[in-house]
């Protein structure tokens, strides 16, 4: 089957077309015939050696890629799920320390797997596991409550976008900042105050809620120049692990969404929420596997508006 890949850590420009040998479902496992596989952040750190440490347990070609959607060919014993052959499937990646979702053919376990929703296509069906279900566990670890406030950085992005929707859900009040051509689509995903990215974050956000707001979900990474918009005693979740200071009494919740990663139910229900047309999903470009370098290249270059698909 083909994949892509790479032997040595590097540039965008290590990346190649492999082939691999065919896989087989495991034990509560079912087999993929992939057709669809996003890139993702986590790929260029797994490609260019910043996680090379968590990859030595592996040996080379590392295979990367968290998010695939395909149609299941194959169910291994011990599967309890309703999954079927021929059902056409979305699924999370985070069983190795290389992922592994950019490939034709893949086996996960099923509890990581769910149905895609209905009138969705492949490419559409792969942008929704990780960055909706580590959306889902910074809103579960916030833990907030209805009619509570909570702000937003990075609001435009995949994760971002999430955030918002599934906070609105959730009976939040939502404050998000945005530069000036994506005023509109947040508004679409339904923040209640947009404010303009560029300027100070916390003072803006300040102007409308005096003593900071209940919860904040960093997925700009703006870190300390962010944190002072949420109230004593709120709470502050960071996409990458920021504990903060302590100060104020602020409750600092980190994400990880490998442990979310077999929690079916919450994936079934993000699937059903597209379906109902309240999450949005959202596919910048479509790559050939040939070009994958390229996908590599656009995302390091940052100001993406929607996911980056392999296409197989």
């Amino acid at each position: 089957m083909r994949a892509v890949g790479f032997f040595d850590f590097g540039g965008p420009e290590v990346l190649q077309v492999l082939d691999l040998p065919e896989v087989q479902a495991g034990l509560g496992e079912v087999r993929i015939r992939n057709y669809a596989a996003t890139v993702n952040p986590t790929d260029l750190m797994a490609r260019n050696g910043a996680r090379a440490e968590a990859m030595k347990q592996d040996e080379p070609p590392y295979v990367p890629g968290m998010e695939v959607a395909g149609v299941v060919d194959q169910v291994g014993d011990g599967v309890v799920s309703e999954i079927q052959v021929g059902d056409h499937v979305l699924g999370i990646v985070v069983t190795k320390a290389a992922h592994g979702g950019y490939r034709e053919q893949i086996s996960l376990d099923a509890r990581s797997v769910v149905r895609i929703p209905k009138d969705v296509s492949f490419p559409e069906a792969c942008t929704l596991p990780m960055n909706g279900l580590t959306a889902r566990q910074v809103l579960d670890r916030l833990n907030l409550s209805p009619g509570q406030a909570i702000a937003v950085t990075g609001g435009a992005g995949a994760f971002g976008g999430y955030v918002i929707q599934l906070a609105k859900l959730d009976g939040l009040t939502v404050i998000a900042d945005a530069a000036e051509n994506d005023v509109s689509l947040i508004e679409k995903f339904g923040a209640d105050i947009v404010i303009r990215r560029g300027l100070n974050f916390v003072d803006e956000v300040r102007k409308h809620f005096s003593d900071g707001v209940d919860g904040l979900a960093d997925g700009a990474v703006l870190r300390d120049k962010a944190v002072g918009a949420v109230k004593d005693s709120g709470a502050f979740s960071s996409v990458r692990g920021w504990e903060g200071n302590g100060e104020r009494g602020i409750r600092f919740e980190t994400t990880s969404v490998r442990s979310y990663a077999f929690e079916n139910q919450k994936l079934s229900e993000l699937s059903r929420r597209v379906e109902e047309g309240k999450l949005t999903l959202r596919v910048g470009a479509t790559y050939k596997p040939e070009d994958a370098a390229r996908a590599h290249e656009r995302l390091e270059a940052g100001g993406t508006r929607g996911r980056l698909v392999i296409e197989f």
